[in-house]
């Protein structure tokens, strides 16, 4: 069974105690007043949370929520420090924003691959009687005990991390389309909803040179308020720089426009900045007969409004590469500038 995509979890973590203080004397043979000699307490073991793009959806926490890091190794005789506690680390998808729980405030956002954060520092070890010798008491018998490990309820929210976003009503060729230019393999039927879960593909578009496509699920009017888990699909559109919105070209002109006004609509409700965000609009299913009567008819008005319009057929494949490379530079404009070094007039080096 496959399995099933979930993009939001609860868990709770505590780093590790720090372990206790010893009480210890020195005791050895022809060797009067030895004194204290007990050893600090280890440090407990960090929590740390690391961005891997080996994860995509937030399952393996379903079951597992409660994640503790070693605690410290307690004082021993001859001033013999505890061993430190083992760091934990978790795993989560990059795009995972991690909440308090309890506050609601967002304390990580991993957004690449090997960030790493310290979510629950470890206690601090007590300390041994050996530290608190002094003139006047040469033999205490004080010790400390271990300091307690942060411990955090986090609420976890993954948004997929995407270059190109492909949105549109249900059955409008999205899944068709992202597995015509990726190698992502969605399920894809002749009904409304077969996508329930965004789907990820890469790109390549050159040797170097690459991007990630999400299939975005199906929405509806309403989606934007809920309806047909609008506010679970909108979220993953939300980090993407590109959209793609697909229009079933199989249908009449009125019909076209009326869900590409729907779609629009519901993007600047959930999120006014969605609407500003680049957009091309993909005319699907070219093959079919009277398609191209339809694509006339939509492709005027939508190109008045400023509308970049591409004539696609996802299933037969037409028109592909230029729709792909208009992604690229869409994706291309979108990404930060490399810095050049200054020139300081020095040669180049050979």
């Amino acid at each position: 069974m496959a399995v099933r995509f979930i993009d939001e979890a609860e868990i709770q973590v505590k780093a590790g105690d720090g372990g206790n203080g010893a009480c210890s004397f020195w005791r050895e043979k022809y060797v009067p007043k030895g004194g204290p000699d007990g050893g600090d307490g280890g440090r407990g073991g960090d929590v740390v949370l690391e961005a891997t793009n080996n994860l995509n959806t937030l399952a393996d926490f379903r079951f597992k929520r409660l994640f503790e890091a070693e605690r410290g190794q307690n004082g021993m005789a001859q001033k013999c420090t505890g061993r430190d506690g083992e760091d934990l680390t978790i795993l989560l998808p990059m795009g995972t924003l991690v909440f308090d729980a309890e506050s609601g405030n967002l304390v990580a956002d991993l957004t690449e691959r090997g960030q790493r954060v310290i979510i629950a520092k470890g206690g601090n070890g007590g300390w041994g009687n050996a530290r608190f010798a002094t003139s006047v008491n040469r033999a205490p018998r004080r010790t400390n005990p271990g300091l307690p490990g942060e411990e955090h309820k986090l609420r976890l929210e993954l948004k997929l991390l995407a270059d190109v976003g492909i949105i549109g009503f249900p059955n409008a060729g999205k899944s068709t389309l992202i597995s015509s230019i990726s190698a992502a393999r969605p399920k894809i039927a002749d009904y409304p909803f077969t996508t329930l879960v965004p789907n990820l593909g890469v790109v390549d578009i050159g040797p170097m040179e690459s991007f990630v496509v999400a299939d975005i699920p199906g929405l509806i009017e309403g989606a934007s308020e809920g309806a047909g888990l609008g506010l679970q699909f909108l979220k993953h559109i939300e980090r993407t720089h590109v959209l793609v919105h697909l229009l079933d070209c199989a249908e009449e002109p009125a019909e076209v426009l009326r869900k590409f006004r729907i779609v629009n609509r519901e993007l600047a409700k959930f999120n006014p900045a969605l609407a500003d965000r680049p957009q091309l609009v993909g005319l699907n299913k070219m093959d079919v007969t009277g398609a191209d009567l339809t694509a006339d008819s939509v492709a005027d008005e939508l190109a008045g409004e400023g509308h970049e319009i591409y004539r696609i057929s996802a299933a037969a494949r037409m028109g592909m590469r230029e729709l792909t490379f208009a992604m690229w530079e869409r994706v291309k404009a979108s990404r930060p500038k490399a810095e050049l070094p200054p020139d300081d007039g020095s040669p180049p080096l050979h």
